[in-house]
C-alpha cells in the first residue's frame, strides 16, 4: 500500500463568508482589483507555483489582450442595452396600437358580422383557463404578421446596432496543458468588470440548456393558459368582445412562432444576471466544448449562434481544433455554419505542449494521497480511518440525506456529516444516473468518500463512462476526492483496444419522457429526423475520443491528490460560499 497522510488539509478546511472568484487552485485568492490573467500567470511562476511554459505564456497573452478590451466594451454595451430597451419598449406600444387600429377596421367594415357566434367563444376559453382552441393561422395571418412588422420598421426604425465584440478565444490541445487553468485565470480576473458571466463545462451546459428549455416550454407551451399572457393589454380594452377575440388569436399565432424559435429565446436567458438590474457585456467561458449527439449539434449551434451574434464574448477550451469536433459527420451544414461562426468570433490558438502539468505537479506530493489502493485490509482500514477524522471534526453524526436534482427528480445520499458525503462506487455508477446527479452531489458536499473502484473494462462499460462523467464534476466543483480502489491511476481504464466505452444513460435527457419532447422540438427546428438518436449515438463517438476521456480523468484523478488542489477546496467550493 502506498504511503498515506493525515488528510490534514481537509480537517482545517473552514465555511467562507464571502463568495469568492472561480478560479482552481493554482490561484492565490483575488485581489478587489485584478490585474489581468498574463499578470498571474507571471506571478505564480515567479513563485515556483507554476513551471513556465512558452505555450502557455502565449495563450496567457492573448487573454490579457482580450481583458484590457472588456471594461470599455462593458461601457458600450450597456450604452446599447438602454437604446434597445427603449425601442423595444416603443415597438411594443406601436405593435398593440396597430393591431387594435387594424381589429377595429375589419369590425367597421363588417367583418365579423356574419361569423357564427356559436364558433366564437375563443377569449372566453382563456378566460376559464380551458384547454385553448387551435388557431389556424393559414397563410392570411401570416400575411397579416409581416405586413404589421414591416409597418413597426417604417415607425420604429430598425434595431439599434450592437457594438462590435472583441474576439473571444478557442483553445485546444492535449490533456493537462493548461487549458482550464488559463481560462479560469482570465475569468477570475473579469469578476467585478463583467456583470453577466458564467462558466460551464459541457455537462452543466447541456442540462442548463435543457432545464432552460423546459422551463420555456411550461411557461409558453400549449398547455398553458393565455388568460396571463393576454389579460395584462387586451382584458381592459374598451373595445368590443369580438375585437378582443381576434386580438387574442393574433397574440396567440405570435406565441406559436415564437415557439419554434426556442434555442434563440433559450439562449436571450442563458447569460443574464437576474439579480442584477442592469444589462451589459456577457461572457461564456465553456469547457471542455464536444459534440457527442446530434442534440449536442443543434443545440449548441441555436445557442451559441444566437450569442456569438448578440456581442456575447467566448471562451471556449477543447482537445481538438473546430474543424475537428465532429469527425462522424453528424448534421455536417449546421456544424459547418456553426463552425464559422465560430471562427469569425473567435481567435483559435493552440497549446502545443505535450506535457501532463498535473502530473508534473504530483510528482513532488507523493506524501499527501487520497486515492488508496489496492483493494485489501490495510487500504480499507486506512479509509474508514479517514472517513472517521473527517466526520469526528464536523460533529460526528452521520444522518441520510436528498438532494433534488432537476423536472422533480431527487438522487439519495446514503451518509452524509455536514458537507461531507460517503458512497460506494457501486452506488454511484452502477445505476441508471448521469451528470445532473453527480453535479447535486458535488455543488452539495465539498468532500466525497467512495470505496470499492474496480479496475475498468468492455464488461463495465457503462460504470466507467459514469465514472468519467462523476469524476469531471467532482472536480469542476472542486471537491476533495478520498477513494479506495483496486488499481493505481495510470492502471484503472482498461480494456480500451476491445472497443469504445460509452453509457448510453449518462445522457441525462435521454431518461426523461417530458425532455425527450423537448429534445424532439429542438431536433425539429434544425430539421433534422429524431432517427440520430438515441440508438445510434454509440457509433458516434470514435475509440480516440473515448481515450481522451480516459487520459483527462486519470489527469485529474493525480491533480486531486496533490496540496496545491486541496488547499484551493476552502476558497472554491460552493458549499463554502453559502452564507452562514
Amino acid at each position: 500500500m502506498r504511503k498515506v497522510s493525515q488528510i490534514s488539509a481537509v480537517l482545517r478546511l473552514g465555511r467562507r463568508s464571502r463568495h469568492t472568484n472561480s478560479c482552481r487552485s493554482y490561484c492565490t485568492p483575488p485581489n478587489p482589483t485584478p490585474s489581468g490573467p498574463l499578470t498571474s500567470y507571471s506571478n505564480l511562476v515567479e513563485q515556483g507555483r507554476l513551471q513556465h511554459d512558452p505555450y502557455q505564456e502565449k495563450v496567457a497573452s492573448a487573454f490579457q489582450n482580450l481583458f484590457g478590451r472588456l471594461e470599455h466594451f462593458e461601457k458600450e454595451m450597456e450604452d446599447y442595452h438602454v437604446r434597445l430597451e427603449e425601442w423595444e419598449k416603443k415597438r411594443e406600444e406601436e405593435r398593440r396600437r396597430l393591431m387594435v387600429e387594424e381589429a377595429e377596421k375589419k369590425e367597421e367594415d363588417g367583418v365579423w358580422a356574419s361569423m357564427n357566434k356559436q364558433g366564437q367563444k375563443l377569449l372566453g376559453r382563456w378566460v376559464l383557463g380551458r384547454r385553448q382552441m387551435n388557431v389556424e393561422p393559414g397563410v392570411g395571418k401570416w400575411v397579416s404578421y409581416l405586413n404589421r412588422e414591416r409597418k413597426l420598421d417604417s415607425i420604429v426604425g430598425s434595431r439599434p446596432a450592437i457594438p462590435s465584440a472583441p474576439k473571444g478565444l478557442y483553445i485546444y490541445g492535449n490533456v493537462g496543458c493548461g487549458k482550464t487553468m488559463l481560462m479560469d485565470m482570465f475569468y477570475s480576473a473579469t469578476d467585478g468588470m463583467i456583470r453577466h458571466r458564467q462558466r460551464f463545462h459541457f455537462h452543466e451546459a447541456m442540462l442548463k440548456i435543457n432545464e432552460q428549455m423546459h422551463k420555456y416550454w411550461k411557461e409558453n407551451g400549449e398547455e398553458k393558459s393565455s388568460q396571463y399572457s393576454v389579460s395584462s393589454w387586451i382584458m381592459n380594452l374598451p373595445v368590443d368582445e369580438r375585437v378582443k377575440e381576434w386580438l387574442a388569436g393574433e397574440e396567440f399565432y405570435k406565441q406559436q412562432l415564437q415557439m419554434k424559435h426556442i434555442l434563440p429565446a433559450v439562449a436571450d436567458k442563458f447569460l443574464v444576471d437576474q439579480q442584477s438590474i442592469r444589462k451589459g457585456a456577457s461572457i461564456l467561458c465553456f469547457d471542455e466544448i464536444q459534440t457527442v449527439d446530434v442534440f449536442a449539434i443543434v443545440a449548441l449551434s441555436g445557442i451559441m449562434s444566437r450569442l456569438l451574434t448578440t456581442g456575447t464574448v467566448l471562451v471556449a477550451t477543447s482537445n481538438r481544433a473546430p474543424r475537428e469536433l465532429n469527425q462522424d459527420g453528424m448534421q455536417k451544414e449546421i456544424f459547418d455554419k456553426f463552425i464559422s461562426k465560430l471562427e469569425k468570433h473567435c481567435e483559435i490558438i493552440s497549446i502545443g505542449s505535450e506535457v501532463d502539468y498535473r502530473r508534473v505537479a504530483a510528482k513532488n506530493s507523493v506524501e499527501h494521497v487520497h486515492y488508496l489502493w489496492p483493494l485489501n485490509d490495510g487500504v480499507l482500514e486506512e479509509f474508514e480511518k479517514m472517513w472517521r477524522q473527517v466526520t469526528d471534526q464536523y460533529g460526528g453524526e452521520i444522518t441520510s440525506a436528498t438532494l433534488p436534482v432537476m423536472f422533480g427528480r431527487t438522487v439519495d445520499v446514503p451518509e452524509s456529516c455536514k458537507g461531507v458525503a460517503r458512497f460506494t462506487f457501486e452506488y454511484l455508477c452502477g445505476r441508471p444516473v448521469g451528470a445532473a446527479d453527480y453535479i447535486a452531489v458535488a455543488k452539495n458536499y465539498h468532500t466525497i468518500f467512495i470505496s470499492e473502484i474496480p479496475a475498468m473494462s468492455m464488461e463495465i462499460r457503462d460504470k466507467a463512462r459514469r465514472f468519467i462523467t462523476l469524476v469531471d464534476e467532482l472536480y469542476n466543483h472542486h471537491c476533495c476526492l478520498v477513494s479506495s480502489a483496486e488499481t493505481p491511476i495510470d492502471e484503472l481504464f482498461q480494456g480500451t483496444a476491445e472497443g469504445t466505452l460509452f453509457d448510453l444513460e449518462s445522457f441525462q435527457f435521454e431518461t426523461e419522457t417530458e425532455d425527450s419532447r423537448l429534445r424532439r422540438d429542438v431536433l425539429a427546428e434544425g430539421s433534422i429526423s429524431a432517427a440520430g438518436s438515441p440508438s445510434s449515438i454509440v457509433k458516434m463517438l470514435s475509440g480516440e475520443e473515448e481515450m481522451f476521456a480516459f487520459a483527462r480523468a486519470a489527469s485529474r484523478l493525480i491533480e486531486m491528490q496533490t496540496p496545491l488542489y486541496l488547499e484551493g477546496v476552502r476558497f472554491l467550493h460552493p458549499y463554502f460560499h453559502q452564507p452562514k
